[in-house]
Order: C-alpha cells, then structure tokens, then sequence
C-alpha cells in the first residue's frame, strides 16, 4: 500500500532505439535499398499512428544508422528523407560500447559476426541478417516480427537437453517443468518493448487494425512442451498476435503465410528455410 501523499512515478518514455550497419538499410555502391529497409518502413507507418494518438510521447522507434563513411551524399540524401533514422558515424569495431544500455536491438551482417556475439554477450539483443533472393512482405504499414522460442524469447536450456539428450529426454524435461517458467532469452526485451507499444495503441481502439503484430513460430509441439512456451509468456505478461507449433517441421510455409518484415532464430536451418520463402531472416548466434 502507498503512503499517504505518494504517487508513483511513471516510467520515462524513451525512444524503442534499433541499431542497424548502413548497408543493410541503404547499399551506396548500387544506390539502392537494403534487406532492412520494407522493416524501417514499416517502422515509419507504426510512429505515425502513435504521434497520432500520443503527440507528446517520445516512446517512437528510433533508427540509427552504424556507418564510419557519413560523406556518401546517396546516404545523407536518405537520412534526410526518413526522419526516424540518425546516423551514429563510427566503425563497426568501436561499437558495443555505444550500443549497451541504450539500444533494443542491433543488426549487422555476416562480416560483423564477432561484433554481432559481444553485443548478445554484452546484452543487447543482437542478430545477423540475410537477404532472400525476392523479398515479399504483405505490408508497408503493418509491422510484423517473428520469433523463435529457445535460444532466442526463451533461455537455450531446453535445448542443450535436446542436444545432449535427444527428443525423448528433452519431451520428458519439458513435461517434468511444465509448469516452470522458463528463463528469458536474449530477445525477451525486445518483445517488451513491442507489445508495450502495441498495447498503448489497443488503448485507442487499434485492435483489429493495430500496425504491430508479433508471431512466434517454435519447432516445439502443441504437447507440454508448447504449453510450457505459453505458459511462460504469460507469466512474463506477454501476449503474441498468434503462436505456431510446427513440431520439428518446416517453418518455411507458415513465413510464407504470416509474411513478417524479419524473423529471429537461432538455427541455420530455420533460416534458411525463411529465405527461401523470401522472409528477411536473421540469425541469434549461441552465447558464448
């Protein structure tokens, strides 16, 4: 109970802060657009609607651009023209200190593979992205991420029981523990951040037409160990748009269906299966 005369105090409002190397948004040599550039679009459509509906609210999205060659008119020309996206003019190798406690997500490509692993190590939410050959993404003003379940919204440890033990030790720990919530994985907070914006749209009447969904697409089964994942999320207070358990298939089809602006996983595999389908697929590496 609070004392008499107190008030609690809001959390500040702070900028949903994605970090992102220059390349996967703008390719200066051919004066083009990167793999991420249907997602920061999209990114656009949702600050859109929330300055609509909270005009004086600084929680937007927020781009910002890892390049060490800012006199590149090509790339000054497109900042200038997406008002969300900054340019943070540094190398690749000075960056993990810039990034922590200020970033809710960083994407880099696979030359940066080291830089991508301190960040994760470091905290912050951090994946390498690829490209598909055709992109196709069902919308400009509707934003969707996809996510893995284990090693990347939830802990690895169900599956390094997998690994070390195979499926029928791993069905055995998941209907052991349940009802035991699983401990976050390096992307939880990335969903916090989503599905507390979503939320303060649902709160002006966004449901149905809401530009943010989020979708989680496991291997695990519709068995305990898909209740498990359920279970977790809602003891975290974390609702998603629609869950999928494909049960050790193909995650292919169900992509091609939801057709997300990026999908998380933390198997090579799994990505692969995106791209051929034409999701833009980024890859959690392990923890080291």
């Amino acid at each position: 109970m609070m004392s008499e005369g107190k008030t609690s105090t809001p959390e500040p409002e702070i900028p949903v802060t994605i970090a992102m190397s220059s390349g996967l948004l703008f390719k200066q040599e051919q004066q083009s657009y990167g793999p991420a550039f249907n997602f920061v679009k999209a990114l656009k459509a949702v600050n859109a609607e929330l300055r609509n509906h909270y005009p004086e609210s600084e929680e937007l999205f927020k781009v910002i651009l890892i390049d060490d060659s800012s006199s590149s008119d090509f790339l000054m020309d497109q900042i200038r023209e997406h008002e969300l996206i900054t340019l943070l003019p540094v190398t690749e190798d000075q960056l993990v200190n810039e990034l922590r406690n200020k970033t809710h997500l960083y994407l880099s490509d696979e030359p940066n593979r080291l830089k991508v692993q301190e960040a994760l190590n470091g905290g912050v939410a951090a994946a390498i992205m690829s490209t598909p050959t055709n992109i196709i993404t069902e919308s400009e003003n509707q934003l969707r991420v996809a996510f893995d379940g284990d090693a990347v919204l939830f802990s690895n440890e169900s599956e390094l029981v997998f690994k070390s033990g195979g499926l029928q030790e791993y069905l055995k720990n998941e209907e052991q523990n349940v009802e035991n919530t699983m401990n976050g994985g390096p992307f939880k907070g990335f969903l916090e951040v989503l599905i507390k914006l979503q939320k303060k749209l649902h709160n002006r009447g966004l449901y149905k037409k809401c530009p943010i969904r989020t979708y989680l697409v496991t291997s695990r089964g519709a068995g305990c160990d898909g209740y498990r994942a359920l279970n977790t999320l809602q003891t975290w207070g974390l609702e998603l748009d629609e869950a999928v358990f494909v049960g050790g298939a193909d995650k292919g089809p169900t992509l091609q269906r939801i057709k997300p602006h990026l999908f998380f996983d933390d198997q090579q595999c799994h990505v692969g299966a995106a791209l051929e389908v034409g999701t833009v697929a980024c890859l959690v590496l392990s923890p080291n």
